[in-house]
């Protein structure tokens, strides 16, 4: 999502000039998941370079559970299985519907529970997106706790901490060991309230950043966590970096420098 312009090709390339252990990649970009490569292909384009395919994402809403979300959830799961990718991405309902007490995570709980022989059947874990938007379906990462811990789903399901929708959701507990990655972004803006908050807005983090994304990270590593931790940019801005390579590289030296001042 960060560099949503560059092909499947340069991507990879960009990931490994910058030192990353792997990609995300997205279906919900203008192109193709691998840009019309057959997923076995792709898999060891990016096993070749050194990189692992973390993630492929998404199927949303998973969580308006029906038989066309089934199947997408299992061609999903068909294609990270072929390219070897390590998780799939489940996206709840953002459009102002289901939000009720009670309705929100009966919703989840049937969904994850139709969810899960798929993944226990191909070895494969989901990765499940909390959204801090109001409108959200699926806001806290506690009550998808609870819904994972009720399935006995802990083997198979893991949470996104995303820094953004963790401050767009009033923060509360950090879960680092149901965290399957985390995502990073900032907001530099000073004019914006955080109910204005919106994809838009997220760039790459520098001391701008309004967001607190080294204090979240510093949190869930001190808390064990060792997972990826993924950039998701939403921001024309950002996508329009000429020479995104030097950005980014800045924003992680700006990242490292300042977690390692925490930890001193």
């Amino acid at each position: 999502m960060t560099t949503p312009n560059l092909s499947y090709v340069e991507f990879l390339d960009l990931a490994a000039q910058l030192g990353c252990v792997g990609v995300e990649v997205r279906n919900d970009i203008t192109r193709t998941l691998f840009d019309g490569l057959d997923a076995t292909s792709a898999g060891k384009m990016a096993a070749d370079k050194g990189l692992r395919l973390v993630g492929l994402s998404q199927v949303y809403p998973f969580n308006s559970w029906d038989d066309a979300r089934e199947a997408a959830v299992r061609a999903l799961i068909d294609t990270a299985k072929a390219a070897g990718a390590e998780t799939i991405s489940l996206i709840p309902r953002n459009d102002g519907t289901g939000l009720g007490n009670g309705e929100r995570q009966a919703k989840v709980r049937v969904a994850l529970k139709g969810i899960l022989p798929m993944l226990k059947d191909a070895d494969l874990v989901a990765l499940i997106e909390p959204l801090g938007f109001g409108r959200s379906s699926l806001r806290s990462k506690s009550e998808l706790v609870d819904v994972i811990d009720g399935i006995d789903g802990t083997a198979y399901f893991k949470l996104v901490h995303d820094t953004f929708h963790h401050t767009l959701a009033d923060g509360g507990a950090i879960f680092p060991e149901y965290t399957g990655i985390v995502h990073i972004s900032g907001v530099v803006d000073p004019s914006l309230g955080i109910d204005q908050m919106e994809d838009e807005h997220r760039v790459l983090v520098d001391a701008d950043d309004r967001l607190g994304n080294v204090a979240q990270i510093q949190a869930l590593l001190a808390a064990g966590y060792d997972g990826p931790v993924s950039y998701e940019c939403f921001s024309p801005q950002t996508h329009a970096l000429t020479d995104p390579y030097t950005a980014i590289k800045r924003s992680f030296e700006f990242i490292a420098s300042q977690l390692k001042r925490e930890a001193a």
